[in-house]
């Protein structure tokens, strides 16, 4: 988290490879990263889908090319598909779903090349307030099931309390680190708790100071 210009976009495209810092580095492993690699998968504001292919070739498109068969391709679809509850969608074309399910789509696709990573910027900002609450929860399910580390930007405080379990604050001029903030609360995240609130109140005073 942190205020516009302050260097959150810039720090995850570092990490995923796509810019090479200044200065310092960053290691995976151990091993410097250099450039993008399928352990890194981003997942973006907009949904970035290919509107000419179903939601199912969206999804078996990066299988594709990895050179993956086609049978374990069409397993490996249909399990994501059920993970984020499209199955019945798989013939559709992205403009004939919602804002919500094209990011569903999207984000079976990353996570379908099973990254160690998964970076996600803004993902959920463009969504309605009751759409972007139902991919919180999907985002935590497939965490609890597929045990990735994920690195999320976001503006909103409240997704931020709910979603992590660590906090980066960030500030600008020059963009750095201001502080972490841990999050040490149990899920489900209970959002009308008072600690829930005290977490909230302090990010925000961190944001505004």
């Amino acid at each position: 988290m942190g205020p516009s210009g302050c260097g959150k976009t810039t720090l995850l495209n570092i990490l995923s490879g796509f810019l090479k810092p200044s200065e310092g580095g960053v290691r995976l492993h151990g091993k410097p990263i250099a450039r993008p690699g399928p352990d890194r998968c981003v997942v973006f504001q907009e949904d970035a889908l290919f509107p000419w292919l179903t939601v199912v070739e969206n999804m078996a498109f990066g299988l594709k090319g990895k050179g993956i068969p086609r049978r374990q391709r069409q397993v490996l679809v249909d399990r994501y598909l059920s993970l984020v509850g499209l199955s019945a969608f798989r013939d559709y074309l992205p403009s004939e779903i919602s804002g919500g399910m094209k990011q569903r789509v999207a984000l079976a696709r990353v996570l379908i090349l099973e990254p160690e990573i998964l970076l996600m910027d803004e993902p959920f900002a463009a969504l309605d307030a009751q759409t972007r609450e139902e991919m919180q929860h999907l985002l935590l399910r497939l965490w609890e099931t597929l045990s990735h580390t994920i690195v999320f930007v976001t503006h909103d405080v409240r997704e931020a309390v709910t979603l992590a379990d660590r906090v980066i604050v960030m500030e600008k001029n020059p963009g750095k680190v201001k502080e972490l903030v841990d999050i040490d609360l149990a899920r489900p995240r209970d959002i009308d708790d008072d600690r829930f609130n005290r977490r909230c109140a302090r990010l925000h005073d961190l944001l505004r100071n």
